[in-house]
């Protein structure tokens, strides 16, 4: 047999080739032709691999300035804040387990080192975008804001009788603002219950920087 009779059986036919498997030492067949890409079986797994060239490409991106929007950069700098609202009779001198679950959350700040991000608003400003929510209330109302939306939804299902909502404001400042009310709360003439009662003031350290209660 003549060499070139020879090549040309190689690419007609199949060769063995001893090429290691990572499990056996069975060899892998090569089956190829001049005009077809060269391909790979393995008689121990019954797949195969051809080797074409590959070709690669490179796409340049372009660049792509952000925009200098000022409303859009305002809108992103603006922070959503949740809360829940009653009566401030409800919330500060009858809910029976309010006060425990804001202590016992601020405790648990304390510890973790964790910032506070719960406050009680009183007569908040943000009240006034919530038509539907105001007419619902007696006042003065009382709020309970936090920039955790799942606490929130939490407390509203613990309070039960309470109004939840949310908002976005561009400040801290801005989100707490209240407007200026007096509080006063009849003490009843019998208390019943195995506590003592709660005493006026006990929510002043959960009220936003600067605010203080004023009573009669």
């Amino acid at each position: 047999m003549s060499a070139s009779t020879a090549l040309n059986l190689g690419y007609l036919g199949s060769k063995i080739v001893n090429v290691p498997t990572h499990n056996s030492q069975k060899p892998l067949l090569l089956h190829g032709t001049p005009n077809r890409p060269l391909k790979l079986i393995n008689s121990n797994f019954s797949w195969r691999t051809t080797m074409a060239p590959v070709k690669t490409s490179v796409t340049a991106a372009a660049a792509v300035e952000s925009s200098s929007d000022p409303s859009k950069k305002q809108e992103s700098e603006r922070k959503k804040y949740y809360f829940v609202v009653a009566n401030a009779k409800f919330m500060l001198d009858e809910e029976e387990h309010f006060k425990e679950q804001l202590y016992e959350r601020q405790r648990l700040y304390g510890e973790r080192e964790k910032e506070q991000d719960f406050w009680l608003v009183i007569e908040p400003k943000f009240l006034d975008k919530f038509p539907d929510i105001t007419k619902r209330l007696k006042r003065p109302a009382v709020a309970l804001v936090s920039t955790n939306g799942p606490w929130i939804t939490f407390m509203k299902l613990r309070l039960d009788r309470v109004l939840q909502e949310s908002y976005e404001a561009d400040s801290l400042e801005e989100a707490l603002a209240s407007n200026p009310v007096t509080l006063e709360f009849e003490k009843p003439d019998k208390w019943a219950a195995p506590y003592p009662k709660y005493e006026f003031g006990w929510w002043e350290p959960f009220l936003p920087p600067g605010s203080k209660t004023a009573s009669v």
